[in-house]
C-alpha cells in the first residue's frame, strides 16, 4: 500500500482503502507495465512527502503532470534541476521578479517551497507520456478533492491559490473563513495575459500569512 512517510499516512488511510483507489491502483499497474508513464512511480505522492498535512501554508493546485520525458517528479509545476522549465513555469518566474524582484532561479525545481510548506499539488497525479490528461477521471481527483477537504478542515489560515479554471473549479471546496483563496488566469503562454501576470499572489500570500501570525515563504529559488 502508499506509504508517504508522514502524517498524510493516517489522514488518508481510508481513501487508500476504498474501493475507488483499489480500482485506480489496478488501473496504475496496468499503465505502467505497458506504456511510459509519469512521474516515475517512486514520485507520484512527492506533494505530499515534501509537505505534510501540518506543515501547509500554501497551496498551489495544478492540473496533470507535464508528459514530457523527465519533467514531471510529482510537485506540479515543478521540474528537476538540469531540465528547461516549460513556459508556464517561465511564466511563473517572470511574475515572481514582478511581484517581489527576485530574478529568474537557474533552474525550475521547486522542492524548496515544498519544503517550506506549499503544497504543489496537481488534481491528477499520473499521465501517459505525449497523451495530456490521460488518467483524468480514473479516480486520481477523488483523492485530491479529498486533500483539500481535509486542509480545508483545519483550523490553521492557509493560502489557496487557484490559477486556471480547472484550478478555479476547486474554490467550491474550500469554505472555512479562516483561509485565503486567491484565484488568476493559468501562467500557460495562452492565458497568462488575461490576469496572471500582475495577480501579485507570491507577495498576497506573504502578506497574509504574516498577518495570521505565519511565518512567510522565502519564494526566492536557490
Amino acid at each position: 500500500m502508499v506509504h508517504i512517510g508522514n502524517s498524510w499516512d493516517e489522514i488518508l488511510k481510508d481513501e487508500f482503502t476504498a474501493e475507488y483507489y483499489l480500482k485506480l491502483r489496478e488501473f496504475l499497474k496496468q499503465e505502467y507495465s505497458r506504456c511510459r508513464v509519469y512521474p516515475d512511480m517512486y514520485d507520484i505522492f512527492n506533494a505530499l512527502k515534501y509537505t505534510a498535512f501540518e506543515d501547509v501554508k500554501a497551496v498551489i493546485i495544478g492540473q496533470d503532470p507535464y508528459h514530457g520525458e523527465g519533467q514531471a517528479h510529482g510537485l506540479c509545476f515543478s521540474v528537476k534541476k538540469g531540465v528547461k522549465p516549460p513556459p508556464s513555469l517561465q511564466n511563473i518566474f517572470k511574475e515572481l521578479q514582478s511581484d517581489l524582484g527576485i530574478d529568474p532561479p537557474p533552474h525550475g525545481e521547486l522542492t524548496c517551497w515544498a519544503k517550506q510548506g506549499v503544497m504543489l499539488l496537481n488534481t491528477t497525479l499520473t499521465v501517459r507520456e505525449g497523451k495530456p490528461m490521460s488518467h483524468k477521471g480514473k479516480g486520481w481527483e477523488i483523492l485530491t478533492d479529498a486533500i483539500i477537504k481535509k486542509l480545508n478542515e483545519r483550523e490553521q489560515p492557509t493560502a489557496f491559490l487557484l490559477w486556471g479554471g480547472h484550478a478555479r473549479s476547486k474554490a467550491a471546496l474550500i469554505t472555512s473563513p479562516q483561509h485565503a483563496v486567491f484565484t488568476a488566469a493559468h501562467p500557460s503562454p495562452l492565458s497568462a495575459y488575461n490576469g496572471f501576470f500582475g495577480c501579485r499572489h507570491f507577495s498576497a500570500v506573504n502578506a497574509f500569512l504574516e498577518k495570521n501570525g505565519i511565518a512567510p515563504i522565502n519564494w526566492r529559488i536557490e
